[in-house]
């Protein structure tokens, strides 16, 4: 099993420290949640049906032809090595690694590179799987430059997969209105933008032979009534959508600005920020000690920052910023 962010019991654990004194910013997904409403009793009661209205709801979401409701986009990306034979996968790096694991499990050639080095040698491989905007890199394509690699690689039956899990906050970047071409596919995600990562809830995108067979795969009631339910109601609160794009455009930037007065330059998207750093492994710690939780990345050193809730977390972490790289500072 791989490393991932949230790990927050553990920390707890680690540290010796309750849960409700943590500020947990180890992941990118947002505090700004939306709230779900009351789940009908019907909908536990029967097993869930495909004929609910999900898939048109997060078709016109999405902008995309047509969707497959899955369990998270963790379950597309499980699935999709097993739908074609042992290729040459370009993958970006650093990013997230399941991608990469999953198509080495399926016995594929994997090549881990940076966008640069990838785009540089699409003739080499089969597939090119690039996450936009990156996590953790931050990482952006223009629409036009993901469809001109598509081209090029769908020319020789290749795939171009696009992994849109931090996306939401800015869809007209998104591509997934031409997955109905073949060879382009692309991942998404209510676990970050809505908040809603456990309800394991997520969608494929492609042209319907590729869907056919990754359900086939995948067996049914891969997504759960209450998650369907909870969706559907998501993608078509549209209000809620508006409301949400602007307070993250307006929290990242100013968790930015705490970063940076403190000497870290970050990159990354609303929803995240990432820092390299040598004293990333220190730092971590010192902040952990401190009860604030991020996301520590070894290769390269770096550490990735999540939102703050409110003005308190932001100048909570602002002040243990302050006081971890003191200490640094102190301790050499």
């Amino acid at each position: 099993m791989l490393e991932h962010g949230g790990r927050l019991q553990r920390a707890a654990l680690e540290y010796g420290r309750p849960l409700d004194e943590w500020l947990d910013l180890s992941t990118g997904i947002t505090p700004f949640a939306w709230p779900p409403v009351p789940i009908p009793d019907r909908v536990w009661q029967r097993l869930p049906e495909d004929e609910d209205g999900l898939e048109q709801v997060a078709a016109t979401y999405y902008c995309a032809p047509q969707v497959l409701a899955v369990a998270g986009s963790q379950a597309a990306i499980q699935v999709l090595p097993r739908l074609r034979g042992c290729s040459r996968v370009g993958v970006i790096a650093p990013g997230y690694q399941e991608h990469a694991h999953a198509w080495r499990q399926a016995g594929h050639q994997v090549v881990a590179a940076s966008a640069d080095q990838l785009l540089a040698s699409v003739d080499a491989y089969d597939v090119l799987v690039l996450i936009h905007p990156n996590n953790p890199g931050g990482e952006h394509f223009s629409p036009q430059q993901l469809l001109d690699l598509h081209r090029q690689l769908a020319a020789r039956g290749g795939w171009l997969v696009v992994d849109e899990a931090f996306m939401d906050p800015d869809p007209s970047s998104s591509v997934a209105a031409h997955t109905s071409e073949g060879g382009l596919i692309v991942l998404r995600s209510l676990g970050k933008f809505f908040g809603l990562a456990g309800a394991r809830a997520g969608f494929l995108c492609a042209e319907p032979g590729l869907l056919a067979r990754a359900r086939e795969l995948l067996g049914p009631w891969t997504l759960s009534g209450p998650s369907r339910y909870l969706a559907a109601a998501a993608l078509a609160d549209h209000g809620w959508q508006a409301t949400a794009r602007t307070w993250l455009a307006q929290a990242g930037r100013q968790l930015q600005v705490v970063l940076q007065a403190h000497g870290l330059e970050s990159r990354g998207c609303s929803l995240f920020r990432w820092c390299r750093t040598d004293q990333a492994a220190a730092l971590h710690q010192a902040l952990a000690r401190r009860g604030i939780l991020v996301r520590l990345f070894a290769e390269p050193a770096s550490l990735r920052f999540g939102l703050p809730p409110d003005a308190a977390g932001l100048q909570r972490l602002d002040q243990a910023l302050a006081e971890s790289l003191r200490e640094r500072v102190d301790a050499g």
